[in-house]
């Protein structure tokens, strides 16, 4: 089964509209058929993107470091949870696992995921297509940048 690795906020943030874009976001990734991978935490955007996956019928892996898990912040629902012992294994696993990567809005940890990714893809480490769910032009300003 081909799957999205996702990257997103562990708090829902200040806007209603990230958490709607976040259940969308899940309900049609999972309603195309393809998997979701990310972070396996409960709470959150990433919560509410898992939960949206699988109450649309979707498979659901989570890969969360043994410290994360162990503040009990880890999903329980999930059809996968892989348990790692790094930060950087986690990153890894989930990018062995994840055909494409989306992000949508998050905070530092979510920018640091896509640039890894993306960084990667520039490298030649892997030709996986890295994009961004611009919820109200969260991305406005790093798009921007890009553009020099």
């Amino acid at each position: 089964m081909k799957s999205v690795c996702v990257f997103c906020g562990s708090n829902v943030g200040r806007d209603a509209a990230y958490l709607e874009a976040a259940i969308t976001a899940g309900e049609v990734i999972a309603r195309s058929g393809l998997a979701i991978v990310y972070g396996g935490g409960r709470i959150g955007l990433m919560g509410a993107v898992a939960d949206a996956a699988l109450a649309a019928g979707g498979r659901v892996v989570g890969v969360m470091p043994r410290a994360l898990f162990e503040r009990e912040i880890a999903h329980s629902g999930l059809s996968e949870l892989r348990v790692v012992e790094t930060m950087h294994e986690r990153k890894q696993t989930m990018a062995n696992l994840a055909d494409g990567f989306l992000a949508l809005p998050g905070g530092a940890g979510t920018l640091e995921e896509l640039f890894e990714q993306w960084t990667w893809a520039q490298l030649g480490i892997h030709a996986k297509p890295c994009g961004l769910l611009n919820v109200k032009d969260y991305f406005q300003p790093l798009l921007v940048l890009i553009a020099g």
